[in-house]
């Protein structure tokens, strides 16, 4: 299957680039570019892009709007969308997953990372630029004491959401707990849920927060 990407990002250099990076691959290739928020939904509603790299600053409309408008589950039927910016400000991480964005990946992180997000957000996973993951995690604040025992998850559930905070992908669950795919992607579907997050960087955290995982 060949991976349909849309790119949005408002200067000509960045698009170009980011066009050749994903016409080299070869499950992949580029079906759009914008040059403005407000092209780039309308252009991603139009050609229904399998997944769109969505630069934070834009005209007219910037990438956090775009990505609330494109990842909402609540629209029925929701765009992958993964951040590549150069801004890694902690309140644009935040509020890049908190709108459903799937990656937030840098743009000096390099090609390989990149083509790995776009995969990433294909499995329904997330994946973040290393640098940003452990910046969230040394910052990321506790809740109160008495918020651990507040768990709306099963104990299976919880074990495996524990994982996933951990990094692991779907697979390396699978095989950690002896179980198939499709059964990791039914409790991580559940997990999300019951959590109230669209992504898998919202389960990590939740983990984080409670005392459930070790950064």
């Amino acid at each position: 299957m060949t991976i349909r990407v849309l790119i949005a990002d408002d200067q000509d250099t960045v698009r170009r680039g980011l066009r050749r990076l994903i016409d080299a691959q070869s499950d992949m290739a580029v079906v759009g570019e914008a040059a403005d928020g407000v092209r780039a939904v309308a252009l991603a509603r139009s050609l229904r892009p399998d997944v769109a790299l969505v630069d934070i600053r834009m005209p007219r409309l910037d990438g956090l709007d775009v990505t609330r408008l494109l990842a909402d589950p609540a629209s029925g039927d929701p765009i992958r969308v993964v951040i590549v910016t150069t801004f890694d400000h902690d309140e644009y991480v935040h509020a890049a997953l908190q709108a459903g964005a799937c990656g937030f990946v840098l743009k000096r992180s390099g090609p390989a990372l990149l083509a790995e997000a776009v995969r990433a957000a294909i499995a329904g996973e997330s994946l973040i630029s290393p640098a940003v993951t452990v910046r969230l995690l040394k910052h990321l604040a506790p809740l109160r004491p008495g918020k651990r025992s507040d768990n709306p998850l099963t104990p299976r559930e919880t074990e495996l959401a524990g994982l996933v905070a951990r990094g692991l992908s779907n697979a390396d669950i699978a095989a950690e707990l002896f179980i198939s795919v499709g059964t990791v992607k039914t409790h991580v579907a559940n997990i999300q849920s019951k959590l109230g997050t669209t992504n898998r960087v919202g389960i990590a955290a939740w983990c984080w927060q409670t005392g459930r995982a070790a950064p």
